[in-house]
């Protein structure tokens, strides 16, 4: 197999499968409860947020887990450092876009949804299957 072959799994069989449905089902409810609480404006300001959160990551699991393999290790950790460098571009562009397009917007919502959508990250180990140390 060639090191330069990438991965061909679906999307759904990606090990961090469950961290990007538990991040959007988090953004999506996050976003109805500020549309409860405080208004449409809170709502789709949430869901902004919670999409700035969402889909860098998406776009981080597609470059990171396109290579497998020990004979692919280069590869692998050229693609995960252009995949945080994409994420990072990404979030300053999308927080960019959404307070210069986006009117009127209530930024609480917006921040606050994104950090509770980043905090998935760190339980990130309890919703992979994966064991890191096994005895």
């Amino acid at each position: 197999m060639d090191t330069r072959t990438p991965n061909r799994l679906p999307f759904h069989r990606w090990p961090v499968f469950p961290v990007l449905v538990v991040q959007l089902i988090v953004a999506l409810l996050l976003a109805a409860v500020f549309w409860q609480w405080r208004g449409p404006i809170a709502g789709y300001s949430g869901l902004c947020g919670g999409l700035i959160a969402w889909l860098p990551n998406v776009y981080f699991a597609h470059k990171a887990f396109r290579f497998s393999g020990a004979r692919a290790a280069q590869a692998i950790v050229r693609s995960f450092y252009a995949g945080e460098a994409g994420k990072l571009i990404l979030t300053a562009a999308l927080f960019t876009l959404t307070f210069a397009g986006v009117k009127p917007l209530d930024a609480l919502a917006v921040f606050g949804v994104f950090l509770l959508t980043q905090l998935v990250n760190w339980f990130a180990p309890l919703l992979m299957k994966t064991r890191f140390l096994k005895p």
